[in-house]
């Protein structure tokens, strides 16, 4: 059986919200891009291992569309790894399939079973509000978290107000790159803190 990992770029603050810079759905934020000024080879070159690592993506529907309108094509490590694996696309409107090789998922929590019987590691990147779901069900295996030393105070959290309870467990002791970005790697518990006592 696979194993689904979410990767994430956060703020300590714990925001989310167009890392990389704008789309169509972050009108109005201020900072996007913010992640841009603390990258580095030696944090790009992880990026690539963990990316390679995965033999299929899991993604929302706005992550799957920017993700379509940049990669297909590209030539470079992560273009290459992410042409080649299935892309599962969790919506449950009609978008557009642009990207090849890509399946609609109308219910992703209720396939999830299903694509980890054919997949060592599926992969998830950004797709907050599907994370949401897929934490609520506790379908998530382990949460990869690259933290950025900065504070924005606003923007889409990965852990809204009001979410469920969850617990977590360190998987090696957090990596930490020159501009002070640290990878942080947790396994995702299957029970909540209350039921620890």
């Amino acid at each position: 059986m696979g194993e689904l990992h979410v990767n994430m770029h956060i703020t300590m603050d714990g925001v989310i919200q167009a890392n990389g810079g704008p789309s169509d759905q972050d009108e109005g934020f201020q900072y996007p891009g913010w992640e841009t000024p603390y990258r580095t080879a030696e944090a790009g070159a992880q990026i690539i291992a963990d990316v390679q690592q995965s033999d299929a993506l899991l993604l929302g529907r706005i992550t799957y569309e920017l993700f379509a309108s940049y990669w297909p094509g590209k030539t470079d490590d992560i273009g290459v790894a992410f042409d080649a694996v299935p892309k599962y696309l969790a919506s449950r409107g009609t978008p557009k399939h642009t990207w090849e090789n890509t399946t609609q998922l109308v219910d992703a929590a209720a396939a999830l079973p299903i694509l980890l019987a054919a997949h060592r590691q599926v992969h998830t990147w950004g797709s907050a509000d599907l994370l949401q779901s897929l934490f609520t069900a506790r379908l998530v295996d382990q949460l990869n978290l690259w933290v950025y030393p900065v504070v924005l105070g606003t923007g889409k959290k990965l852990f809204p107000k009001g979410v469920d309870a969850s617990a977590f467990e360190l998987v090696e002791p957090p990596r930490s790159f020159e501009t002070g970005v640290m990878l942080v790697r947790y396994r995702c518990l299957k029970k909540t803190p209350a039921s620890e006592a």
